[in-house]
C-alpha cells in the first residue's frame, strides 16, 4: 500500500465490540468449545472459528461452530471461511441461515480469498448468498457469474441480518469489502508485515475502504472495521500489547477512536489472557471511548444506502421518535416480517414497533405529523380485511405488547396485551380451567378481534369476545392515554366494543373470562349433490341445537360433474361423549361423510392450530362479509348460485346467535345481535365478487368488519344501523375530529358536532 495524503480517519460511529479468535487444539478438540463458553461468560460479543486445514480433526468450521452454538446462548458466532473452503455458495447460504435460526440470530459470515485471483470468486459468493436471503424479491433466485451459477433456488432468510465480512489486506480485498460487504476484517500482524506500523496500515486500509464504498454509492460507515490482535500481559512494557492492562488500553484506544476500528478480536488460547483482557482492558477501553467520542461506545445506527434508496416519499424518516422500540423500513432485514398479512400483501413505508403505551403515544404523534399518509395498526398481522398493512404508509405494530396476566383469580379477571395471539392466550388460561371465546384460528392477534367483535368457537355458549371485555387502556388520536370501562369514559367503552379501531390504539384489555373445561371438537368433510339443501339443513340443525354447539361451515365451487365438498368445524362446550355425539350426529347425517375427526380436548388444544411461520402474503384477495338471521331456502339457493358462478374461491358461514343474542343491542357498538349467522366469501376479482355478492346482499342485516376488504365508504352504513352510526360519528367528532384513524373501515366524524365543538 502507498502512503496517502488524505487526513487520518476518525471513528465511524460503530458500537465498540470485542471478540475471541478461537485457536483449535489437535490434542484436545474440546478446547475451542471451552474457550467459547469462557468468552460468553466474560461478556465477549463474538467468537470466530476459522477453517484450518492444518488441524485435520477440526477442519470443518460449520460442525465446530454448530457445537459451540448448542452450548452457548448469547455470544455471536463468526464462521471465518477462506475461498477454497466456501464450496457451493448456495449450500453456504442455507448452512448459515439454518444455524442462524437454530442459534437465535447469532451468525456472522467472514469470507476471504487465499490468493489474488480468488477475490472475484468471493464477490460472486456474496452475490449468491444475498440473493438467496432476499425473500422480498419474487420468484426463485438466479445467478449467472464467471465462477458460480444458480439456475433457480428457493429463497430463505436467516433469523437476523447476518453480517457478511470480507477479510484480508490486499487492494483487491479492500475494494471488495468497501463495495459489497457489511464489514472488513484485518489482522494487525498482517498490516505490520507489509512494512507499515499497524496504525499507518489501518489508515491506508480505511482510505481504500472509504473510497470503494463511495464509488459504490455507499456510506463508508456501513462497513464495520474489525481488527484481530494478539499479545501478552507482562509486568513491564516491551512492545505493542506487551505490558500491563493499562498499557493495552493505551495501545488499543487510538485504534478505536482515531483509526476506525469497531471490533477488536483477541487471538489467544490462554484463558488467563482472555480473562484479563475482558475484566481489565475492555472496561477501560469502553470508558475511554465514552469520554472522547460524541457517539460513545454504544455507537449509532447506520442504515445501508441500499435501504435508504427504498424509502417512500412523504415520510420524514429522520424525525422518527427515538423512543420507539424498533423501526423497520423497506430494505431492512426484518421488513418481510411486518410488511404483509396472513392472506394479503403490503408495502408500508415504515413500521413503528411500540413496546408500551408511551411508545404508542410517540408513534401516533409521528402519524399526526403525516396527515396525508395512510395509517394502519397491526397486532399479529392476520388481518383478513387487509387493514393492518398498507402501501407506502405508516404501520404502528403492537405485537411486542403480548403479555397475559391474571389480575384477580376469584373473579377470573385477566389483562391481555393487544399483540398476544389467541393461541398463547388460550394456553395461558388453560392451567386455571378458563377460556375466552376467540375466533377459530390461534394465530389471530388480540387487538383486532377484541375491538371488532370476536366470533369464535364458543360464541353460542359464551358470547362474543367483546362481551367479556371489562376495561381497556387506549391511546386516543391526540395522544391521550385513557381508561375506558362501564363507569369511566363509558361512551368510549361502548364504541370500543365493535368499532374500536376507529377511536384509538388499545394497549391493554381487561377481560372476565369463563370457566371452560374440555370441549368436543369435530372436523367433518361431507359431499353433497344439493349444496343449497345442505346449507339450509345445516342452518336448521344449528338453530335447533342447544347453544353448547357452535358450528362453522366452509365450501367452494364444485368441479364439473362432481358433488360439492363441505367442511364443517364444530365445537361442543361439553366433555361428555354422548352429548358431543348427539350434537354432531345431525351434521354428519347431512351428506356423504368423507372424513371425520372428532376429539374431546382442552380449548387451548383447539386453538393450538396456529403456524409460527411469518406472514409472506403477496396477493390482494377480495372478501365480503354479511350477517343473516336465518339460512332460508331463498338464501341457500342464492348462495348455491353464487358458488356456481365461479366468482368465489370459498364461502364460509359461522353460527352466532345463542349467548350473542342475549346482549342488549345498545350495550355495545357491535351491530347484528339478532343474526344467527355470519357469512364471508372471498375471490380474486373485485367486479366478479361484487356481482355474486349483490345477489346475496338483500338477505343481510349488517356485516362483520373483520372480514370485509371493501374500501367503499358506503359500506359503513351496512355495518351499523343509523342510530348506532350517528352515535359513533358524534363520538368520533369529539375524540378524533381530524380523522386520524381513517384507514380501518372509516367512521367519519359528524360534521355538525365537529362544527359546534369548534
Amino acid at each position: 500500500m502507498q502512503a496517502g495524503t488524505a487526513p487520518r480517519p476518525r471513528g465511524y460511529g460503530h458500537r465498540v465490540e470485542f471478540g475471541v479468535a478461537l485457536v483449535p487444539d489437535a490434542r484436545d478438540p474440546h478446547t475451542p468449545v471451552r474457550l467459547a463458553l469462557l468468552g460468553e461468560q466474560l461478556g465477549y460479543d463474538l467468537v470466530t472459528v476459522a477453517d484450518d486445514p492444518s488441524q485435520p480433526d477440526l477442519d470443518e468450521t460449520w460442525t465446530l461452530l454448530s457445537w459451540i452454538a448448542g452450548v452457548t446462548s448469547r455470544i455471536r458466532l463468526a464462521a471465518d471461511l477462506r475461498s477454497p473452503s466456501v464450496g457451493n455458495p448456495a449450500v453456504l447460504a442455507r448452512s448459515a441461515a439454518s444455524l442462524d435460526h437454530l442459534s437465535g440470530g447469532r451468525v456472522v459470515l467472514v469470507l476471504g480469498p487465499v490468493a489474488h485471483d480468488h477475490t472475484g470468486a468471493v464477490a460472486e459468493v456474496i452475490d449468491v448468498v444475498r440473493a438467496l436471503w432476499d425473500v422480498d424479491e419474487r420468484g426463485l433466485a438466479r445467478y449467472d457469474g464467471r465462477h458460480h451459477h444458480l439456475r433457480g433456488a428457493q429463497r430463505a432468510a436467516p433469523a437476523h441480518d447476518v453480517p457478511i465480512v470480507v477479510a484480508g489486506s490486499t487492494p483487491e480485498v479492500l475494494e471488495l469489502a468497501g463495495a459489497q460487504a457489511d464489514g472488513w476484517s484485518g489482522d494487525h500482524a498482517d498490516l505490520c508485515s507489509e512494512g507499515l506500523r499497524g496504525p499507518e496500515g489501518l489508515r491506508l486500509a480505511h482510505l481504500a475502504l472509504d473510497a470503494a464504498a463511495r464509488a459504490a454509492g455507499r456510506d463508508p460507515r456501513e462497513v464495520r472495521r474489525q481488527l484481530t490482535v494478539s499479545g501478552r500481559f507482562a509486568g513491564r512494557r516491551t512492545g505493542f500489547l506487551e505490558g500491563s492492562p493499562a498499557d493495552w488500553v493505551d495501545d488499543l484506544l487510538p485504534l478505536l477512536v482515531e483509526h476506525g476500528v469497531g471490533t477488536v478480536v483477541v487471538r489467544s488460547a490462554d484463558p488467563a489472557t482472555l480473562t484479563a483482557f475482558a475484566r481489565e482492558v475492555v472496561p477501560g477501553l469502553r470508558a475511554a471511548v465514552d469520554r472522547v467520542t460524541p457517539f460513545g461506545s454504544a455507537g449509532v445506527r447506520v442504515r445501508r444506502a441500499s435501504a435508504l434508496a427504498k424509502r417512500r416519499g412523504g415520510i420524514a424518516y429522520d424525525d422518527v421518535p427515538a423512543s420507539i422500540a424498533q423501526v423497520v423500513e423497506p430494505g431492512d432485514h426484518d421488513y418481510h416480517r411486518f410488511r404483509s398479512g396472513y392472506l394479503r400483501g403490503g408495502s408500508p413505508g415504515i413500521v413503528l414497533r411500540a413496546a408500551d403505551a408511551r411508545q404508542v403515544v410517540d408513534a401516533l404523534a409521528f402519524a399526526r405529523a403525516h396527515p396525508g399518509v395512510p395509517l394502519s395498526v397491526r397486532s399479529a398481522g392476520h388481518g383478513i380485511s387487509g387493514r393492518s398493512t398498507n402501501d407506502g404508509g405508516i404501520v404502528v405494530d403492537v405485537s411486542l405488547m403480548n403479555a397475559v396476566e391474571v389480575l384477580d383469580e376469584p373473579t377470573r379477571r385477566v389483562r391481555i396485551g393487544p399483540g398476544a395471539r389467541w393461541t398463547d392466550v388460550a394456553a395461558a388460561l388453560a392451567p386455571h380451567g378458563w377460556a375466552l371465546s376467540s375466533g377459530d384460528y390461534g394465530g389471530v392477534g388480540v387487538g383486532g378481534l377484541a375491538t371488532a367483535g370476536g366470533i369464535g368457537y364458543l360464541s353460542r355458549a359464551h358470547g362474543l369476545t367483546i362481551d367479556h371485555l371489562r376495561a381497556v387502556e387506549i391511546v386516543l388520536a391526540d395522544g391521550t392515554v385513557t381508561r375506558a370501562d362501564a363507569t369511566e369514559n363509558p361512551e368510549l367503552f361502548w364504541a370500543v366494543r365493535g368499532a374500536g379501531a376507529n377511536f384509538g390504539v388499545v394497549t391493554s384489555f381487561e377481560f372476565e373470562v369463563d370457566e371452560v373445561g374440555a370441549v368436543g371438537h369435530a372436523r367433518l368433510v361431507s359431499g353433497t349433490d344439493d349444496i343449497a339443501g345442505f346449507l339450509r339443513e345445516w342452518g336448521r340443525v344449528v338453530e335447533d341445537s342447544p347453544r353448547d354447539l357452535t358450528s362453522f361451515l366452509i365450501t367452494g365451487p364444485s368441479r364439473a360433474g362432481q358433488p360439492s365438498v363441505v367442511q364443517t368445524l364444530s365445537v361442543v362446550d361439553s366433555a361428555d361423549p354422548e352429548t358431543v355425539v348427539a350434537r354432531l350426529q345431525p351434521i354428519a347425517d347431512l351428506g356423504a361423510l368423507h372424513e371425520q375427526d372428532v376429539r374431546i380436548l382442552p380449548y387451548a388444544a383447539v386453538m393450538a392450530n396456529a403456524s409460527d411461520a411469518e406472514h409472506h402474503a403477496r396477493g390482494e384477495p377480495i372478501s365480503r362479509s354479511g350477517l343473516v338471521d336465518h339460512i332460508t331456502p331463498e338464501f341457500a339457493a342464492a348462495a348455491a348460485a353464487a358458488l356456481r358462478s365461479g366468482s368465489l374461491h370459498w364461502f364460509q358461514i359461522r353460527s352466532v346467535g345463542g349467548a350473542v343474542s342475549d346482549v342488549d343491542p345498545d350495550a355495545t357498538a357491535y351491530a347484528g345481535r339478532e343474526a344467527n349467522f355470519q357469512v364471508v366469501a372471498m375471490g380474486s376479482r373485485e367486479e366478479a365478487v361484487d356481482r355474486a355478492w349483490a345477489t346475496l346482499r338483500p338477505f343481510f342485516q349488517g356485516l362483520y368488519l373483520s372480514f370485509d376488504s371493501s374500501t367503499d365508504p358506503r359500506r359503513i352504513t351496512d355495518a351499523f344501523p343509523p342510530r348506532t352510526l350517528a352515535r359513533l360519528r358524534a363520538l368520533k367528532a369529539d375524540l378524533d375530529p381530524h380523522n386520524l384513524f381513517r384507514d380501518n373501515f372509516n367512521i367519519t366524524p359528524d360534521s355538525a358536532v365537529e362544527r359546534s365543538a369548534s
